[in-house]
């Protein structure tokens, strides 16, 4: 059996397509996300935030305060922490408080949300401004 010598460009070409376009990603530093309750005149917040693996329990936040944790995100981009929040005018609002695809740029080491009475907003990293990002449903 004869045995063919790979070509040393060959093999670099095809090193580099491969980490190109795999899905594997690296890890970045970890990511600290934090919500905090603006909903102003003294209104707790409720929240319970999970991924798929951790299950970050039920808070109750009161006006002013904050709820945050840090994670690492996986190789593979996929990591997704999801957060079910409700108050005296919104009950059961599901929203992603991080997601890789949405969030690898805009938080990479940290994602802020902002709880108000009018939605959710946002701390854009690479601008520096809260955006508007969820809105709460019609009644």
């Amino acid at each position: 059996m004869k045995m063919i010598k790979p070509n040393g460009a060959l093999v670099l070409l095809m090193v580099m397509i491969i980490i190109t376009w795999s899905p594997v990603l690296p890890v970045s530093a970890n990511v600290q996300a934090s919500i905090t309750n603006k909903l102003g005149s003294g209104k707790n917040l409720s929240l319970h935030c999970q991924s798929k693996d951790d299950d970050l329990g039920q808070q109750n936040i009161s006006n002013d305060a904050s709820f945050s944790w840090e994670f690492s995100v996986n190789p593979w981009g996929t990591t997704l922490f999801f957060c079910v929040l409700g108050w005296e005018s919104v009950g059961n609002y599901e929203f992603d408080a991080y997601s890789f695809a949405r969030d690898r740029v805009r938080c990479e080491n940290r994602c802020a949300w902002l709880v108000s009475a009018e939605g959710i907003y946002g701390l854009n990293d690479q601008t520096g401004f809260w955006e508007y990002v969820y809105s709460w449903p019609v009644p």
